[in-house]
């Protein structure tokens, strides 16, 4: 399949001189021909965030967060306060009658959180000298609270109040934080999930409690998510992915990628064949309700939450490893990499070539129980997994000179990337694009009585 290349340092001083750039027809699948670069950062872009239908805010390293149009690429807002990097961004809708205010939150780590009116620029409320510096936010619309997560747990009001909070007992703090059905939000804190529980009383004043501690995971979780109503799934630095049950916290599927040496004959050989932590390390989850995508090291693994087992995979999808994942549709999903690359990929009905399993266990070899360890010496065999598919390359957009870090989609409108390289990048549909300004010079011609 064929690529085009604008990354590396010196194609990307081409794509300084020209913030558009029309790429060609070598991806037939790939509609994102034509790119425009947003500069405004001065340091490593990390976070990016839907306001709306045509906005989103980009925050990173220098503290500051932009408000960019979608559809024109133009920078709408600056927002400055911050003295060090953003740590974690989430918006804050407030709804008043029938109109609704989008607003942003940002943590950093000069242990402060800010609340931002992203039409005007201005800083609404601000709260410094925090004990922490935060790692995650969560709004909790239904009860009209927001939680800040990090060495400690708080509770906070729309209008920046503090409800109440908990010390937390784990070196590493609250990673992740995601909402449960009654109340509930799990939290990841190193190798557990904790549970609590939010009440808020008839006086209005908000309590939470810890009800549930889940210890089954062997290392640290990387990445909580919800699935749909009823489930949730934490994937682990060494490969374990546990789908939950949201209500009751049971374990519904659990799989571990095992790398044991069993016999002093074959160690030898499962050093050499054996991946690297990071190879094993679940980076990325992200789920349509149906599907899970998780990206495992520099691999992609496509998970049917209906049938509990792989459907597809690649085992290397990218130069490095995969940092960021979405799935577009049933059939179509994106990735970003340290690699500096995105790519679109198709999963197709032909049945994958058959791989031989490395020793003593693989990602693809689900089987959902907690007693898999193998007896047995390894051995190397062909994946037994029915009807799984191929992932295949469909369309390679490199345009960042460093890590992408993630990506949010605007549906027709585009797709925004951010990178190390300080840059973000607009992805446009070219033959959209094209026929928008073929309708915008009609116009003009109409309105000036033709040429």
């Amino acid at each position: 399949m064929l690529r085009w290349f604008l990354g590396g340092r010196e194609a990307q001083g081409s794509v300084e001189k020209s913030s558009v750039l029309l790429i060609g027809e070598e991806q037939p699948k790939n509609c994102f021909t034509e790119l425009q670069v947003l500069k405004g950062h001065f340091d490593i872009v990390r976070f990016l965030v839907q306001i709306d239908d045509f906005r989103c805010a980009s925050a990173g390293d220098d503290g500051l967060v932009l408000v960019w149009n979608v559809e024109t690429g133009e920078r709408l807002q600056e927002l400055r306060g911050h003295s060090q990097q953003i740590t974690a961004i989430t918006t804050f809708t407030c709804s008043h009658g029938n109109a609704s205010h989008t607003s942003l939150i940002t943590a950093s780590s000069d242990r402060s959180l800010s609340l931002w009116d992203p039409d005007t620029g201005n800083r609404v409320q601000t709260i410094s000298d925090l004990q922490s510096s935060v790692k995650c936010l969560l709004v909790l619309e239904r009860l009209c609270v927001w939680v800040s997560g990090g060495e400690e747990l708080c509770v906070w009001n729309k209008d920046f109040q503090l409800q109440c909070q908990r010390q937390n007992h784990s070196d590493t703090g609250i990673s992740a934080l995601i909402e449960l059905p009654k109340n509930c939000m799990a939290a990841a804190m190193d190798k557990q999930i904790v549970i609590y529980k939010v009440t808020v009383s008839a006086d209005s004043t908000v309590s939470i409690a810890e009800i549930r501690c889940l210890s089954d995971h062997q290392d640290q979780i990387r990445a909580l998510i919800n699935v749909n109503d009823g489930l949730f799934a934490s994937g682990s630095h060494a490969g374990e992915l546990i789908l939950w049950d949201a209500v009751d916290w049971n374990i519904l599927a659990y799989e571990h990628i095992l790398w044991e040496e069993s016999q002093a004959s074959t160690q030898a050989e499962i050093r050499l064949g054996a991946p690297k932590p990071s190879e094993m390390s679940i980076q990325h989850l992200t789920t349509n309700g149906k599907l899970i995508l998780a990206a495992v090291g520099s691999g992609l693994y496509v998970y049917s939450v209906q049938l509990k087992t792989v459907v597809a995979y690649r085992k290397v999808a990218h130069d490095s490893n995969v940092l960021h994942t979405m799935l577009l549709s049933d059939s179509e999903l994106m990735s970003c990499s340290e690699d500096g690359s995105v790519r679109m990929w198709e999963i197709q009905d032909l049945p994958l070539p058959a791989e031989p399993a490395t020793p003593a266990g693989f990602f693809g070899m689900w089987n959902f129980n907690r007693s898999n360890k193998q007896t047995g010496p390894p051995s190397k065999k062909v994946i037994d997994v029915p009807n799984i598919r191929a992932l295949e390359l469909i369309g390679d957009l490199i345009g960042h000179s460093g890590a992408v870090q993630m990506f949010v989609s605007f549906k027709e409108k585009g797709l925004v990337t951010c990178s190390t390289d300080h840059l973000l990048i607009l992805w446009k549909n070219g033959e959209r694009q094209s026929h928008l300004r073929s309708l915008q010079l009609f116009h003009k011609l109409e309105e000036n009585g033709g040429l």
